[in-house]
């Protein structure tokens, strides 16, 4: 008998490799960190003894949930702006009181914010896109959860930077600050097409190659940005991209809603990535990623949440939700993104996106354990005819009750082992109260 330091026993587990795949009453072996074994309960018991053993009968085990584009200090903007298009949103309301309120302390408690919602919701990996990657790089490796940090590079001056070069010399300082830590990593993260200059790319693409980084960007998010773009470059964003020699299986496109048929032969050819944020689209009326066509022709297409200012929460769970529903709809087809297909692109998608999958985004043996628990007892989940089913389409975040991290309980029973949740909220409640006053003068 082998003597490891986890054993989870559960009602049902969801690897997500191989797909569509629904294992019931099995364990899962952990130890340093990583998956030993995934097997039937009864041989777990005659093969392994445990450290701590977890005995989840009524619950679903699933792979940590991999929010692929997020804002996450952006959390303390909740609500601050709602009911607009995107350009009147970003350039009247986030923009100036960024401007206002934007630095250390700002990114740091916002920061700590959607860490908590999010391994609250079963998300165990984030990549972020903001200001001061530095800050939120510490908050995450506190809380230990795995997080990929956007490089930000942005063509006008922040509270982080007043022009390119400072935010690629910053970047640089970011890479090599995160570079030996086994949970963060780095992406270069230009903002968008039209907010960042040719010869900004192309140094930025200089060190995205020297660093081996992916390259996050908001890419076709509404039809706004194309008709803008064609009018000053005469030229669709994708096709600049193209001619700046940036498509390829490193480029994460962030929102994709406005595409072309031959657009979509592009992206496959080059291999590119793309991440759907359903729920920020809606509700910007930024419009529809056309995931159903894009899988159909062999495009990685992951999920993410957008930042809390323009969803409004970080709910991954609901976002698989939406996904399906909304790819129904579109291809009027039912079939179009079953629940194995959305499950998917909230794991392995979104970890292949970011050139993580040999690390997580599955529950096989020799990955980390990124492990999310799913009380599947309560009323709202009754009756259970098929676990996978259900975890999509009627299952929400208040029934995650446990998330591990390379192995590490991050949230046990409801209740989160790093991260203070008073001082959080406390701190949340004072930015609120500061962003008001200086909104009313």
């Amino acid at each position: 008998m082998q003597h490891i330091d986890t054993l989870i026993y559960a009602g049902w587990i969801i690897p997500v490799e191989p797909e569509n795949t629904v294992h019931e009453q099995y364990a899962i072996a952990i130890q340093d960190g990583k998956i030993v074994a995934v097997l039937p309960s009864d041989d777990a018991v005659r093969h392994f003894s445990a450290r701590i053993t977890y005995r989840l009968n009524n619950h679903l085990l699933i792979p940590g949930l991999i929010n692929a584009h997020t804002h996450a200090s952006m959390t303390l903007l909740r609500g601050f702006a709602d009911d607009m298009p995107l350009e009147k949103w970003l350039n009247e309301y986030i923009w100036p009181v960024e401007k206002a309120h934007i630095d250390r302390n700002f990114i740091a408690d916002g920061a700590k914010l959607a860490i908590a919602e999010m391994l609250r919701g079963g998300v165990t990996c984030f990549n972020d896109m903001y200001f001061f990657p530095d800050v939120v790089g510490e908050v995450a490796n506190q809380a230990g959860i795995r997080a990929i940090l956007g490089l930000i590079l942005i063509d006008f001056p922040t509270a982080y930077a007043q022009d390119s070069n400072e935010y690629l010399q910053k970047a640089r300082k970011v890479q090599e600050q995160f570079n030996d830590n086994p949970l963060i990593q780095t992406a270069l993260a230009p903002h968008a097409p039209y907010s960042v200059s040719d010869i900004s790319l192309k140094a930025g693409k200089l060190l995205a190659e020297e660093f081996d980084l992916p390259i996050h960007i908001h890419l076709h998010e509404t039809l706004t940005e194309i008709k803008e773009a064609v009018k000053k470059d005469g030229e669709r964003p994708l096709t600049r991209l193209r001619k700046l020699n940036l498509l390829s299986p490193k480029l994460i496109a962030v929102h994709m809603t406005t595409l072309k048929n031959e657009e979509m032969a592009i992206l496959a050819k080059h291999g590119v990535n793309v991440v759907h944020c359903p729920e920020s689209n809606l509700k910007l009326a930024s419009g529809t990623c056309p995931i159903s066509k894009l899988q159909q022709a062999g495009i990685n297409v992951a999920l993410g949440t957008d930042g809390a200012a323009s969803n409004d929460d970080l709910d991954m769970l609901g976002e698989m939700r939406t996904a399906a529903l909304l790819a129904k709809i579109l291809s009027k087809d039912a079939s179009s993104i079953p629940a194995s297909t959305a499950l998917q692109m909230a794991t392995l998608n979104g970890a292949k996106a970011l050139g993580i999958d040999d690390v997580t985004g599955s529950l096989i043996a020799g990955k980390s354990a990124d492990i999310v628990a799913i009380d599947m007892s309560d009323i709202e989940t009754q009756p259970i005819y098929n676990p996978l089913s259900q975890l999509v389409y009627a299952v929400g975040r208040d029934k995650v009750t446990d998330v591990w991290v390379a192995g590490k309980h991050l949230l046990k029973s409801r209740t989160l082992t790093s991260l203070d949740i008073h001082d959080i909220k406390t701190k949340t409640h004072l930015w609120r109260d500061k962003i008001s006053a200086s909104r009313q003068t």
